[in-house]
């Protein structure tokens, strides 16, 4: 949490994370244009941020991409905002990010956390009807093999699932692709979004990245927004600690 804050402390970092929640995705010289310095001095400004997990990046070809990764903004609402002020507040410290994207192939949110535990237990996690249940409110309920189908279930005893998709790649405990759709929109193609979880050993802990892509219109927009961040620290408390952070109606990142 240091790293944050120092990141924070300095008004160009500020400036760069400001130009990343306008626009993800932006390559060094994009980011270029809009700060009055040489590009040595805006990388490691990037390098500061990447470091304190506060940007993320990917690769497209020679191109890195640049992502606002909000997880470590939300674990600072939580512990510090929230308990203060939480019904005033959180409108104003919830994290939306708009996709403006001119290139189709560039994944829209890009979030990255890094967790005390194996990637058995991530994977677990992440597929586990009991445990998703307990920190995300819903059962993610399938087989897991490629091509079989998933649900996103309520946990109200109902059976109803708010999100069905199928499951496009499956490599426990390191990659998981599955694809994104309300039940309303089974079959419709082009209202399928695509979910990738990245599990990877990074010292001792786990380095997880999710990118959500391909999102169908504002709505989702706005349940990406808010709910990436709150999931992802959900999972993180209840593996650290054995206990999941308290649930609220909008952890669920819809479709």
């Amino acid at each position: 949490m240091d790293q944050v804050f120092k990141a924070l402390a300095d008004h160009t970092r500020r400036r760069l994370l400001d130009r990343l929640h306008e626009h993800g995705g932006q390559n060094l010289g994009e980011l270029c244009e809009h700060i009055d310095m040489t590009r040595q001095s805006v990388t490691q400004h990037l390098a500061v941020l990447e470091a304190a997990n506060l940007v993320s990046t990917v690769r497209r070809g020679r191109e890195k991409l640049h992502y606002l990764n909000p997880v470590p903004l939300h674990e600072i609402q939580e512990r510090w905002i929230d308990k203060f002020e939480r019904p005033r507040l959180r409108a104003l410290s919830a994290l939306k990010q708009r996709a403006e994207e001119t290139m189709t192939d560039k994944p829209t949110f890009v979030y990255v956390i890094y967790i005390r535990s194996t990637p058995e237990k991530v994977w677990d996690a992440l597929t586990d009807a009991d445990l998703t249940a307990a920190y995300w409110g819903h059962s993610n309920v399938s087989d897991w093999q490629p091509g079989s189908r998933w649900e996103h279930r309520r946990t109200d005893g109902s059976g109803i699932a708010d999100v069905i998709g199928t499951v496009v790649e499956s490599d426990r405990p390191t990659r998981l692709v599955t694809t994104w759709a309300a039940p309303e929109d089974e079959g419709r193609q082009d209202k399928y979004s695509r979910v990738t979880f990245d599990i990877q050993p990074h010292a001792d802990i786990v380095r997880l990245t999710v990118t959500h892509e391909d999102l169908v219109d504002e709505a989702a927009l706005g349940d990406v927004a808010l709910g990436w961040p709150a999931v992802l620290s959900n999972l993180k408390s209840l593996i650290e600690t054995g206990s999941p952070l308290p649930q609220e109606p909008w952890l669920v990142p819809n479709r």
